[in-house]
């Protein structure tokens, strides 16, 4: 029960940037300013995929349309990072805490996931690039932010993050019709692209 807080804070920051979440973790391990950072996480080979795969994430993720692209491909691959994260915090290898740390890691993942993808595809209804930038802006500091607030205070930030997890579901409700909107305008897209493929055909 004492790495539940951490356990729930780093799977919500897996649905938005596992990468950030994983090199993060790493680095405050490696430099000895957070305690508690499994040492497999410490690994520099992690490390450096991680990185790279944060910066990558860090341009596409700002991109309108690739940003909701890339997502739709991290549907598996988030909630398995927050679960693997969880599971590497609790410990005790094939222990039930471990077990049950894994769920809620990669269910609170998944969540959190769903609420960035939901929110996405309606600024991607937006015309103008510049709200995607600034929302991914607030994602990159926001995982960063909580990490660094969960490795030394893992209770207030579990409250932000679960506070954070509820208004993003509240605002997904709140903006739902133009989630269906985005939709529209992709289906419309993808049938564009067929026709025109088959006519070239």
């Amino acid at each position: 029960m004492s790495v539940l807080p951490l356990v729930f804070t780093s799977g919500w920051a897996s649905g938005i940037n596992a990468y950030a979440v994983v090199f993060l973790l790493g680095l405050m391990g490696v430099t000895g300013v957070g305690d508690g950072v499994p040492a497999q996480l410490e690994r520099t080979d992690v490390m450096v995929v991680a990185g790279v795969l944060f910066l990558v994430e860090a341009v596409a993720d700002k991109i309108p349309y690739v940003d909701t692209a890339w997502d739709a491909v991290h549907t598996v691959i988030r909630p398995i990072a927050g679960g693997v994260v969880a599971a590497l915090i609790a410990g005790q290898n094939g222990s039930l805490p471990q077990l049950a740390a894994a769920a809620v890691g990669g269910t609170t993942a998944l969540a959190s996931h769903l609420v960035k993808a939901g929110v996405r595809m309606g600024v991607n209804t937006s015309p103008e690039p510049a709200s995607n930038i600034i929302v991914s802006l607030a994602e990159d500091l926001g995982v960063s932010g909580i990490i660094v607030l969960a490795l030394f205070h893992p209770l207030p930030a579990a409250i932000i993050a679960a506070v954070a997890l509820v208004l993003g579901v509240v605002t997904v409700i709140f903006i739902m019709s133009r989630i269906r909107r985005y939709w529209r305008r992709w289906q419309a897209r993808r049938a564009a692209r067929r026709s025109g493929l088959a006519q070239s055909l």
